[in-house]
């Protein structure tokens, strides 16, 4: 991947996380209902990518 790519990959990355975040403080919501959903949401995708491997060898 070239290099501007990347970079503006990153950038996107950032401008979608900062605009999540200003949306979720901005509306009001509590602090430990984002944490769980951002939990929630990283445990999902987790389980989702799973490949069912068997590591015992």
């Amino acid at each position: 991947m070239p290099l501007p790519h990347f970079l503006l990959l990153i950038m996107a990355v950032i401008l979608a996380a900062a605009l999540t975040l200003w949306l979720f403080f901005a509306t009001g919501v509590p602090q430990i209902l984002f944490a769980l959903l951002i939990l929630g949401g990283a445990g999902l995708v987790h389980l989702s990518l799973r490949k069912h491997h068997d590591h015992r060898g």
